[in-house]
């Protein structure tokens, strides 16, 4: 029942964000993994409404947050206030506390901001003076990054990257879903072809993580996901190429990540084991954004994509 609950969410997400069955699919990932997706795309391309679309499906509370210079650490955790009535103060919670938080344009805000962040997405709880408060069980914050414009950003760094599970990046729909995103729209105008979001529950998606976890996968399997990021550490035991572009490997986070995902990936596909093929299809949004690239494969254009293509074919998954 959970597996027929997920593919009917699966199938309304795709009706209401139109071309981006790859942010749909990873959405869903991260959902069932238990992590947090930055996602990097131009303007316009639905993010927005594919998290609310994914919120109006699921028990708890939904807050979006536009990120801007001004932007204080409080304006996201929350504060103690002195209420005069009782001469006490009492904390005031900001909408970090909601079960999806979209975080749009993350990288506008100043640092110590992106740091008010860090507690939240890796330990479910958030810190205001002497007093630490417990966030909900069902936590997921979905990051928008502009990959255009960026005057006046602030890049993330290394530590606020690795919180997320996966990093995204979406480009524009093909002509055919162009098409039918202008008939979706219209119709909304009118008033039509309005569908009823099918509703899950909290206790459904934990059930499904229990599931997920449950998910049979294979020494092998296991010793691949070990291999690849291996290889991230020790490039130069592979190949000298690979060796000049990666300036750092990945850490302890990305093998944690790519095992739940690759879980996950394979749940979705109705399948009871993980295949070597789940892993390799989890690897782009997993690693491409712990792999940090030398000055010398920045200066030759190089792709933390190229860098995962040529680690898939320099490490084998037998």
């Amino acid at each position: 029942m959970t597996s027929q609950a997920l593919a009917q969410l699966r199938e309304y997400l795709n009706s209401q964000v139109i071309g981006q069955q790859e942010l749909v699919k990873q959405l869903l990932v991260a959902l069932l993994a238990d992590g947090h997706i930055l996602v990097e795309g131009p303007p316009g391309l639905a993010k927005t409404r594919a998290v609310k679309s994914l919120a109006d499906c699921i028990e708890g509370n939904f807050h979006r947050i536009q990120f801007t210079p001004d932007l204080l650490p409080a304006d996201l955790t929350g504060t103690d206030i002195f209420r005069p009535e009782t001469g006490e103060f009492t904390f005031q919670a900001g909408p970090i506390f909601n079960s999806l938080v979209l975080a749009d344009e993350i990288n506008r805000a100043p640092a110590k901001v992106q740091a008010a962040m860090l507690e939240a997405m890796a330990e479910k709880q958030i810190t205001a003076g002497r007093n630490t408060y417990p966030l909900p069980e069902l936590f997921l914050v979905m990051a928008t990054q502009n990959p255009i414009e960026q005057e006046g950003t602030y890049p993330l760094p290394e530590a606020q990257l690795d919180r997320f599970l996966i990093h995204l990046t979406v480009d524009y729909p093909n002509a055919e879903s162009e098409l039918e995103i202008l008939r979706l729209n219209r119709g909304e105008a009118k008033g039509d072809n309005k569908i009823s979001p099918p509703m899950l529950s909290q206790s459904d998606i934990f059930k499904a993580r229990s599931e997920v976890l449950e998910t049979h996968m294979a020494e092998g399997v296991e010793q691949y996901i070990i291999r690849l990021i291996m290889a991230t550490r020790n490039p130069v035991d592979y190949d000298a190429q690979l060796a000049d572009w990666i300036e750092m490997g990945v850490s302890p986070r990305a093998t944690i990540a790519l095992d739940r995902c690759a879980r996950a990936h394979a749940w979705l596909a109705g399948r009871e084991f993980v295949s070597p093929e789940d892993v390799q299809a989890m690897a782009y949004p997993v690693l491409r954004h712990r792999i940090l690239l030398s000055y010398q494969a920045q200066a030759e254009g190089v792709s933390p994509n190229q860098v995962i293509d040529k680690l898939l074919s320099l490490v084998g998954s037998a």
